[in-house]
């Protein structure tokens, strides 16, 4: 059985040492996150996930969820006791404000949990996350009688959540959508349509699940200006606020998918349910861009958290496994054979793992950081420079992440040889988990298309010029430390490429909007590859810093230099790559004929 040990250590260092989070206690909930509080948190939370969400991992992928003919759908052995743990020890609600029965600690804090609780079971994650992302939709748009009614008991987990967009004709394209939603006399509507791929869609976790469903008014105008957004409860609030009559809506199938087997992904059928309208009307994606900027970036953990545990398991089988002789010479002398970790391929495979994981971690603790500055500081400024910072980065973080984090659970399946290709050990699990989160919530390509077409030139380039003037400001200061110039130079190297296939987008895209296209994924990689290069910077400082503070985490420190040394000297050089592909334009994918093909 696989093995999973949360980084609560690793996540304390990039708070506290890295991202300076004591910075912001005068933030709303950031008082009662001391360091004393940080630590007792995620150790609680790690717990939780080693000791009752790991174990129902590979259990749950083995039975999936089964469907009955009535349409309710029960969940694998022991999610349901699981669920009621995760709820009732507040972890559904752990930033969720305190008026509605959250705790109101910081959004960052729920990202390390997230990324502890996805690593240890994907599959479960998703039945919480998908209530939490409707949850901060219904915070931001629903009227205070619909937070008052629906959010107390999503945040305590006796209610589930979902959102509902994707429909058989339509995915990316959501101006397409058929979904109709009818007036009634009484304020409601009544929703008509089909819904695809509903993550947690019908389940027995939770006595209730509130869909949030995307859908066209009757007279709406057409494509995206005439969506508008639903409550549609699976049981209809009765006079005091509990599940009472069935509304219209069910499950029709659950999808057959590659992974994530221990979470129900539905067909959903709304046959005149009942709703009520979120927001304004017309105005439906941009309440529900709120949840998919918060879903994107708990697609991005899921990147992480895959690639965390398929490492994990690597080093451990890599320790163990005897196979073949050290090219130098036998290591295990006592032994018919030495550990394949002692072999430089395994290695590099192990450190290209090491050296996306930690920046990867510090990238979504920051990105998580922005956010809870951008809704909780008081200064309209920092606001803005963090709201800035987050929008831009997003469609980079779940882009990279998820696709590098795929590629790391490959490479700790070869690790393991044939025992990764086999169920027995897990790691195949892994590889099927993890190749969904390049799909959903935008496929990849989409993130790279908004990246190049929308991020880049919004406000003038506001955001990405302030974020290339952070990063510019790093490498100086850098540059100066002997310690840190050799990194500072991996970094230079990488975030010139970047720079000029900026400027190579700004001379040439906007006349042949196909060169945006054609570069828009290397683009999405280049600036990854800086992005998590800019953390490496912070953390080797960090890490300097600590290890001539206290000399006992000398050898810890050391291992966090070699793998930031590693990452600029070995994976940064790949910025050039990218580079010259962007540079030469659309041409050539754009001139074969279609027939062709």
């Amino acid at each position: 059985m696989p093995v999973y040990r949360a980084p609560v250590e690793n996540v304390l260092f990039l708070l506290q040492d890295v991202l300076g989070f004591e910075r912001y206690a005068h933030l709303p909930g950031f008082e009662d996150a001391s360091p004393d509080m940080l630590s007792a948190i995620l150790e609680e939370g790690g717990r939780i996930c080693e000791d009752i969400l790991l174990p129902l991992n590979m259990s749950g992928d083995r039975e999936g969820c089964r469907r009955a003919p009535d349409g309710t759908v029960t969940a694998p052995k022991g999610f349901k006791a699981a669920y009621d743990a995760f709820a009732q020890g507040g972890w559904i609600g752990l930033a969720a404000p305190a008026e509605y029965g959250g705790q109101g600690l910081p959004y960052t804090l729920a990202a390390a949990i997230n990324e502890f609780a996805t690593s240890a079971n994907m599959a479960f994650s998703l039945y919480p996350g998908l209530t939490r992302g409707a949850q901060a939709a219904l915070i931001e748009h629903a009227s205070e009688e619909q937070k008052a009614l629906y959010l107390p008991k999503m945040i305590s987990g006796e209610w589930a959540g979902t959102m509902n967009l994707t429909e058989p004709h339509c995915g990316t394209d959501l101006g397409l959508i058929k979904s109709r939603a009818v007036r009634k006399a009484d304020g409601s509507f009544t929703i008509t349509g089909q819904k695809i791929f509903i993550s947690a869609g019908e389940h027995d976790l939770a006595s209730n699940i509130i869909h949030l469903v995307l859908a066209r008014i009757e007279g709406a105008p057409a494509g995206t200006k005439g969506i508008s957004l639903f409550i549609v409860p699976k049981y209809l609030p009765d006079g005091q606020g509990n599940a009472g009559a069935r509304n219209g809506v069910s499950c029709g199938s659950i999808e057959h998918k590659m992974g994530i087997h221990g979470n129900a992904t539905c067909v959903m059928n709304y046959d005149d349910a009942t709703g009520w309208l979120v927001g304004e009307e017309n105005r439906g994606l941009n309440a529900m861009f709120v949840m998919m900027n918060e879903a994107r970036l708990g697609v991005a953990v899921q990147g992480l958290s895959m690639s965390e545990i398929a490492y994990q398991n690597a080093v451990a089988y890599a320790r163990e496994r005897l196979q073949g002789r050290a090219l130098t010479g036998a290591k295990a002398t006592d032994k018919p054979a030495d550990p394949i970790i002692v072999h430089p391929d395994v290695r590099r495979m192990l450190l290209e793992m090491r050296a996306f994981n930690e920046p990867a971690r510090a990238l979504i603790l920051w990105a998580a950081l922005q956010s809870d500055i951008a809704h909780r500081s008081p200064d309209a400024d920092e606001r803005l420079a963090a709201d800035d910072a987050l929008s831009l980065l997003i469609p980079v973080l779940k882009g990279v992440l998820t696709d590098v984090g795929f590629d790391n659970t490959v490479k700790a399946q070869q690790v393991f040889g044939g025992h990764g290709y086999v169920g027995e050990w897990g790691m195949e699990q892994y590889v099927r988990d993890a190749r969904i989160a390049m799909i959903y919530e935008g496929a990849n390509g989409i993130q790279a298309l908004d990246l190049v077409g929308r991020k880049l030139p919004k406000d003038n380039g506001r955001a990405v010029m302030a974020w290339f003037k952070q990063v510019g400001q790093a490498i100086k200061e850098a540059e100066g430390e002997a310690e840190l110039a050799p990194l500072a130079s991996g970094l230079k190297g990488g975030f010139d490429h970047l720079q000029k296939a900026t400027m190579w987008l700004m001379q040439n895209a906007l006349a042949k909007p196909d060169n945006a296209g054609a570069a828009s994924n290397d683009y999405m990689h280049l600036f990854g590859l800086v992005a998590l290069g800019h953390m490496w910077l912070a953390i080797a400082k960090a890490a300097l810093a600590r290890k001539h503070a206290d000399a006992s985490q000398a050898a810890e420190m050391d291992a966090k230099l070699i793998a930031g040394r590693f990452y600029m000297e070995r994976i940064m050089p790949e910025a050039g790559a990218r580079y010259a592909r962007i540079a030469t334009g659309a041409e050539t994918i754009m001139a074969m004929p279609a027939e062709a093909f």
